[in-house]
Formats: C-alpha cells, sequence, structure tokens
C-alpha cells in the first residue's frame, strides 16, 4: 500500500515536472524568438578525418553567422572594428542554434546551422566598441542606371547597358535592399534622349511615376576614355541626397570591372539606408505602463509587439495587482518615437501620470 502510495506520487512529480518542463520551453522560446536576431542557412563544410571535430565545425558556423549578422547591421566603416572578436564573445551571443541539414558526401562533412544571437548582448558588444547598430529592414527601391557616352554624346539604358543587365546578378544574402529595375520602354528612352543635355538637373519624375515606389535611386554613369564617374541621386524615406564615386582605368566591357562597381555602389547605398535606421543604444528610456489585466488577448498581443520593437533593449513586469499588470520598458530613443511607432501598431496611452496608461 505504502508503495502504490509513492509509485503515485512519483508519478504526480513526473507528470507536474513534464508540464512545468513544457511551459517553460513554449514560453522561452516565444521570447526568446522576440528578442534575436536569427542568422538561417549557414553552410560549413569540412573534411571527415581522424581528429575530427563536429564542435569545431559548429564554432565556424559561429563565426560566419555572426559575421553575416555584423554585416545586415553595422556600416561597412565599422567592420574592420569587430574582426579582433574572439569567439568565446561570439559564443557567449549565442541564444540558441538548429542542425538544419547534415550530411557525408566523399568523406567530407556537410552542415546547414541556423543560429539566433540575443539581441541585447549583441548591442552590448556593438556598444562597447562605440558603434550604433541598425534595425535590418528590408527595402524595396527603384533602380534606374544609365551610362553616359561623353565621347559619343548618347546614353544606353536597358538591355545596351551592361550595369542594367548585371545590377542583381550580384547580390549577397546580408544585403537589405532589392532593387526593381525598369522595364523597357520606348517612350522612356525617348524622354532621356530628349534630356541629354540637362540629364544631371531631370527630376526623372515621368519615369519614376509609372511604377509604385516611393524610393528610388537614379545613378548616372559618366564614361570618358577608361574612367568613370558615377553621380547617384538617392530618394529615400522623402529626403534626397546626391552621392558622387570615380572609378579609374574602368573597362565596362569586363566583367570583373562591373562586378567591382556593382558591388561598391552597392555598398554605398546599404550604408546610406542603415545610416536612416540607426538605433542609438546609448539612450535607454525608461518607461512605465500600466495594463488592465481583464484582457488576457489583448496583454499577449502588446507583449508580442513590445518582443517584435527592435528599439525595445529590454521589458519586464515591474508589479501587478488585481486590476493592472506594470511594465518597466527600456527604450533606445525618444518617448516620441516610442508613442509613434506603438500608434502605428494600434496602441496608445494616456500619458498624464508617471505610469503611461495603455488605452
Amino acid at each position: 500500500m505504502i508503495f502504490n502510495n509513492k509509485l503515485i506520487y512519483l508519478k504526480f512529480l513526473y507528470n507536474f515536472f513534464i508540464v512545468l518542463s513544457l511551459i517553460i520551453f513554449f514560453f522561452s522560446t516565444t521570447k526568446v524568438f522576440g528578442k534575436s536576431f536569427n542568422i538561417n542557412d549557414i553552410e560549413i563544410s569540412k573534411p571527415f578525418e581522424i581528429n575530427f571535430d563536429k564542435n569545431e565545425v559548429i564554432d565556424i558556423g559561429f563565426k560566419d553567422a555572426f559575421f553575416q549578422l555584423v554585416s545586415l547591421i553595422v556600416n561597412s566603416s565599422d567592420k574592420d572594428k569587430i574582426k579582433p572578436v574572439k569567439l568565446n564573445e561570439i559564443r557567449g551571443m549565442v541564444e540558441s542554434f538548429s542542425i538544419k541539414e547534415e550530411r557525408f558526401v566523399n568523406e567530407i562533412y556537410y552542415v546547414n546551422l541556423g543560429v539566433s544571437f540575443n539581441k541585447k548582448k549583441v548591442f552590448n558588444f556593438l556598444e562597447k566598441k562605440n558603434i550604433f547598430p541598425s534595425v535590418p529592414v528590408k527595402k524595396k527601391i527603384l533602380f534606374i542606371p544609365i551610362i553616359i557616352d561623353e565621347s559619343k554624346r548618347d546614353l544606353l539604358i536597358f538591355s545596351e547597358n551592361k550595369i542594367f543587365n548585371d545590377w542583381n546578378i550580384y547580390q549577397e544574402k546580408f544585403h537589405l535592399i532589392s532593387y526593381i529595375l525598369p522595364t523597357e520602354d520606348l517612350e522612356d528612352l525617348n524622354t532621356l534622349k530628349n534630356n541629354f543635355e540637362i540629364i544631371e538637373q531631370y527630376d526623372f519624375q515621368e519615369i519614376i511615376n509609372k511604377y509604385s515606389l516611393n524610393d528610388s535611386i537614379i545613378a548616372l554613369f559618366f564614361k570618358n576614355d577608361k574612367n568613370l564617374r558615377v553621380l547617384s541621386k538617392i530618394t529615400l524615406k522623402k529626403n534626397i541626397v546626391i552621392k558622387n564615386q570615380s572609378f579609374l582605368n574602368i573597362d565596362l566591357k569586363d566583367d570583373e570591372n562591373i562586378k567591382k562597381i556593382i558591388l561598391e555602389l552597392k555598398t554605398i547605398y546599404e550604408d546610406y539606408w542603415k545610416n536612416s535606421n540607426l538605433i542609438n543604444t546609448s539612450i535607454k528610456l525608461t518607461l512605465n505602463i500600466q495594463v488592465s489585466n481583464k484582457d488576457n488577448k489583448k496583454i499577449s498581443n502588446f507583449e508580442k509587439k513590445l518582443n517584435e520593437t527592435d528599439l525595445i533593449y529590454d521589458h519586464f513586469i515591474s508589479r501587478f495587482d488585481k486590476d493592472f499588470i506594470y511594465y518597466r520598458i527600456i527604450y533606445n530613443g525618444t518617448p516620441n518615437n516610442f508613442l509613434k511607432s506603438m500608434g502605428d501598431m494600434g496602441y496608445n496611452f494616456n500619458t498624464q501620470n508617471r505610469f503611461w496608461i495603455l488605452k
């Protein structure tokens, strides 16, 4: 009898801890997902030799994933500050990883990894290096490249233009900008040729308006002997900036020269886009939010949005009572930025008191 009672008790404890473990797993997974940078499809290969160590392969994957993440959120000019990073530092920022696929082919081990980095730890690491990261936002931009042959007083666009043809061939995994190239249109070609003399001042609106994109880059490639001058008119978030680059001893018939030009220009455009989405991690504004605990779905959705908001450095429940849950939020921005970003998602607040009340 005593034995049976003990057995029942042990079964109860077993079931209790199984349920508890599942609850912790699901809740922590949700939280990790919201506060992580996820880098997928990291492919590593290594010969399967006598001293083969799978952990070494995974460490290589951690490094590759970290530098891919850095390329996503850090300007190209800041990358050199990060290169001396130690493996232990990278490991310390890894939240979790998963092996998507592994196989052996001709005594070579191949693995595909997915790695999640703790966003807070990554930001702390970059802040120590005096680097401000940016929000990794994907962007579609209309891109119109035009080669202007100054000696022949002619311009090349569409399929006659090798930069136009090859532009989307050279695309890195960490590139945030997707380029939409214009379709071949004889009317557009005639419009540009008619404005050849004032091409640098021409606003291109007649062409741009045909596409449902607010942002654009017009790149004018002025070809003169073996030198190339590129004038880029970048329109992003209703701001317009002009950038000039020069390339010396360039042959536009050479594939390697074309690749060099495209990748260098894409780096410049990526950096400009990142600069428009910088996160000032030195600003850590503390916000206190009060939420009624009568609507569980509303609370759940609110917490989900807090997890998904990039400028939120951290958040947690500071206390609760029978009527309200009180959140403390650490925000990398100004109060107005917080109110605007949350307002865009449908969350508005009464800000008259120390604790802002979610309406």
